[in-house]
């Protein structure tokens, strides 16, 4: 009985509210069809305090395609990446730990790794990883040059302009 007064305060249809106290909020019943209703049958219902409502609510997809945890943490604060930003790398979680063989297998294989990596600085040898080095496009020589130009002469194609 006190949700049916409930859920008939929330569609509050404003009536003669000259009779009512200050406050007051007057409900009419659901099925008065637009018709005029007994005043026996409205109902006042007293107003609670501020009471507000909250607007549209809409769902939002997750960002790249990872799947929803509602208990992770989002920091809400974006740091722009720093100097030392290349040398930090996020601790293997529990998951990627038992992948790739337990704290020991990877800890044997950081070691080997840090080896190598001194061992080539010894040696003088180049890095494991290199970056990308782009080269100028090719060039025709001047030989060449005049072999396409005479041959673009005699057969009518045009030279592309740079």
């Amino acid at each position: 009985m006190m949700l049916a007064g409930t859920a008939q305060a929330q569609q509050a249809v404003p009536a003669s509210t000259a009779a009512s106290p200050p406050g007051a909020v007057v409900v009419q019943p659901e099925d008065a069809d637009n018709a005029q209703t007994d005043p026996s049958d409205v109902v006042e219902v007293p107003a609670q305090g501020n009471v507000t409502t909250l607007g549209e609510v809409r769902a939002i997809k997750p960002e790249d395609d990872e799947p929803l945890d509602l208990y992770r943490f989002k920091n809400p604060v974006q740091a722009a990446p720093n100097r030392f930003s290349k040398n930090w790398s996020e601790p293997p979680t529990p998951e990627q730990v038992g992948m790739s063989g337990g704290y020991l297998m990877m800890g044997i294989g950081y070691g080997l790794m840090k080896a190598a990596q001194g061992l080539n600085k010894l040696t003088g040898g180049p890095d494991q990883i290199q970056s990308a080095i782009a080269r100028p496009p090719p060039e025709l020589t001047e030989d060449e040059q005049r072999r396409a130009a005479d041959y673009c002469a005699i057969n009518g194609c045009t030279v592309p302009e740079r």
